[in-house]
């Protein structure tokens, strides 16, 4: 993910003293930062489509070949789950719209302004989400406190 890029075009938001959470100008800031990143994504995918139509090369060596499918699988994937964050990138600004954006989905508890900017896309606190996550894993029981 571009987030080195990211950091460069979006300065952090600052929130003015005694600011409510989630106000019009936070709603704002994080919905540009989406934005931002939603386009250096569509770029990275339109470049590599690009790229691997001009460098479609037939190797005689098979280890060449080989090497080559390999790198051609692992820049699909990568760009496969850049298209998944996508996806969540445009969910997130339908929640920004709604006004639904910067609550846990779980709890309904605020996110937190450190955590959205970390991850923008974040859906749930972080101790709720790492739990998810873990109960996801085969062979681990996980609580939450």
């Amino acid at each position: 993910m571009p987030t080195e890029t990211l950091r460069k075009t979006v300065a952090p938001y600052v929130p003015q003293k005694g600011e409510e959470y989630m106000s019009h100008r936070q709603r704002a800031h994080f919905r540009s930062m989406l934005e931002t990143l939603r386009e250096e994504l569509s770029a990275d995918i339109e470049r590599t489509v690009h790229t691997m139509q001009d460098e479609a090369t037939l190797f005689a060596d098979p280890n060449d070949r080989a090497t080559q499918e390999s790198d051609i699988a692992l820049e699909l994937r990568n760009r496969d789950r850049e298209r998944k964050l996508i996806k969540k990138i445009n969910e997130t600004i339908l929640k920004i719209e709604t006004d639904e954006y910067g609550y846990c989905e779980s709890c309904g508890a605020e996110i937190g302004l450190e955590r959205l900017a970390a991850r923008p896309t974040a859906l749930a606190l972080h101790r709720l989400q790492d739990a998810r996550r873990d109960a996801r894993a085969p062979g681990r029981q996980v609580t939450v406190a």
